[in-house]
């Protein structure tokens, strides 16, 4: 079976199709950054390529058995405005693909399989998803939905998705969706590391998770301690109180009730550094192993400085490093004084 891929991104649906043992004959994607991504991962060297789907004609189009879409979210989840799907709105993208259908009269694909978030149930009373299942009825497709979570498929994320199936014509009685692998994994919350009376005391950014459950969805807010926390069992045999700390150094949340005790030599090797950076304690640890920007490095504001155990991309500028090792050293000046000399690998 040979598919088009439709607003691609970095090939979610192409991954999966070509596992499943179907064939890639075209993609388009708007976003410069996903083209590369998707021209990185796949040999796109002979498969039609539009980059604007407002700018692509049906008669150049292949012939292809399945269309892919998900079109985009950002007016209907529940993380945006809500807008919902209009003309002019990026999810309103969905009727691009409804005009290539009515171009493409004599040769429609015998499939199409559209994905999208759970909200496109609910998103104008409900009318927003009568439209979408009801502009595809109305060019011929017999229609079935359902909403799949990943976490039933092997993947340790909630992350709930609506994916709707449209067949050419009158099926045969058969299903056209899978049905639904139920888990029993949870997501579970150990604690949060903010102090806090907002949000009920419970802030989404500090919230704690146990490995014995699922993550919640990810998002795209990686920066400024955002990321998603999950609590580690201690390497060693550490007295446990069922406290949880309020150190986060490399996103990992150690489950200790009190540390071990400090020796005698570990000035020697502190396990880490205070970078200066916008957050409300002025600065941001980095231990062996984290990349630092460099850029500005005196600034008060510049935030996201500290990248926990990868580094950022690689510019021109030259003003990315990892941290190599930490020492402290006495200062010729005074023998009184000492400093810590970061040794940055570029």
């Amino acid at each position: 079976m040979k598919f088009l891929d439709f607003f691609s991104g970095i090939g979610g649906f192409h991954s999966g199709l070509e596992l499943a043992g179907m064939e890639c004959i075209g993609w388009c994607e708007f976003d410069k950054f996903a083209q590369a991504s998707y021209k990185a991962m796949y040999n796109t060297d002979n498969l039609w390529f539009g980059s604007d789907v407002t700018k692509v004609k049906g008669k150049d189009l292949p012939k292809a058995d399945l269309w892919t879409f998900g079109f985009p979210c950002q007016d209907i989840s529940i993380a945006g405005k809500q807008e919902g799907i209009k003309e002019g709105t990026r999810s309103g993208l969905f009727y691009e693909i409804m005009r290539l259908l009515d171009e493409c009269e004599e040769n429609k694909p015998k499939w199409l399989v559209c994905e999208n978030v759970k909200n496109l149930l609910s998103i104008d009373g409900g009318g927003g998803f009568l439209n979408v299942v009801g502009e595809m009825a109305e060019r011929g497709y017999s229609i079935e939905w359902k909403v799949y979570n990943s976490k039933n498929y092997g993947v340790p994320q909630n992350r709930e998705r609506i994916y709707v199936v449209g067949y050419y014509g009158t099926p045969s009685g058969q299903g056209l969706l899978p049905i639904r692998r139920e888990s029993q994994a949870n997501i579970k919350q150990v604690g949060n590391i903010v102090n806090t009376t907002s949000f009920g005391g419970n802030p989404q950014g500090g919230r704690v998770y146990s490995t014995d459950g699922v993550a919640p969805t990810l998002n795209c807010c990686g920066g400024g301690n955002l990321e998603p926390k999950v609590i580690e069992k201690p390497r060693n045999k550490i007295q446990n109180f069922g406290n949880v700390s309020a150190y986060t150094n490399d996103n990992t949340v150690w489950e200790t009730g009190i540390a071990r005790t400090l020796t005698a030599s570990d000035y020697k090797h502190p396990q880490k550094v205070a970078i200066n950076n916008g957050t409300k304690q002025g600065y941001t640890y980095a231990s062996i192993g984290d990349g630092i920007d460099l850029t500005y490095p005196n600034s008060k504001t510049r935030r996201g400085r500290v990248q926990h155990q990868r580094s950022g991309t690689i510019t021109t500028g030259g003003n990315l490093g990892v941290l190599d090792d930490i020492k402290i050293e006495k200062d010729k000046s005074s023998k009184d004084k000492s400093k810590k000399q970061l040794e940055l690998e570029n």
